[in-house]
């Protein structure tokens, strides 16, 4: 006996699951088995996955703004008056390290596209005097140095470093290649030398 199956509704899945499915019945012989095959196009397939080609978002902490690291500084001290110790791109902001007069740290952030000062807040150094000792008699600040080591590359970060006989502030710059570099920057005359250590 033949028999001809003809299926006429199988799309009730498809279409709960958001797609489109079109059922083909086979027929033949009794010896063959009617086999129907559905195709399923589900549009969710064709939905837009690609990810914003607008940037990537670490590309702002991996490259500075418009604003320098003595643009970051000046803003810093405006701010919050005292003597900069430290400025650093970090986390897509400048952090500026500021020694208040009455011996209080204060982290300000900085943005670097516009300048404009984020927030701030306290911070619990106690090498206060230590500090002070290294910065006394120079004339080299903070943003001096900056300014300074950009000469060599995009500074990304700029601190002092009073440590031993071989005080001085130390800035890290950036070439457009992307390689790092490490230099001193004298307390007294603002000269810049390569960092020993810079391998």
């Amino acid at each position: 006996m033949k028999r001809n199956i003809v299926i006429a509704v199988v799309t009730a899945a498809a279409l709960v699951g958001g797609g489109t499915a079109t059922a083909l019945a086979v027929s033949g012989d009794d010896d063959d088995a009617s086999t129907p095959v559905t195709r399923t196009d589900d549009d969710r397939d064709d939905r837009d996955d690609r990810s914003d080609d607008g940037g990537d978002d670490d590309d702002r902490a991996a490259a500075p703004g418009h604003v320098t690291a003595a643009d970051a500084v000046a803003a810093a001290l405006k701010h919050t008056p005292g003597t900069a110790v430290s400025a650093e791109l970090d986390d897509a902001d400048w952090e500026v390290d500021v020694l208040g007069k009455d011996d209080t740290w204060h982290s300000v952030r900085v943005d670097p596209d516009t300048g404009k000062v984020l927030g701030s807040s306290e911070d619990d150094e106690d090498d206060a005097a230590e500090v002070r000792a290294a910065l006394k008699g120079t004339s080299v600040t903070a943003e001096d140095a900056a300014k300074a080591a950009a000469a060599k590359g995009t500074v990304v970060s700029v601190g002092l470093d009073d440590d031993g006989d071989d005080r001085g502030w130390e800035a890290e710059t950036r070439a457009s290649g992307g390689d790092e570099r490490d230099w001193n920057v004298a307390l007294t005359t603002a000269s810049v030398t390569a960092d020993r250590d810079d391998d």
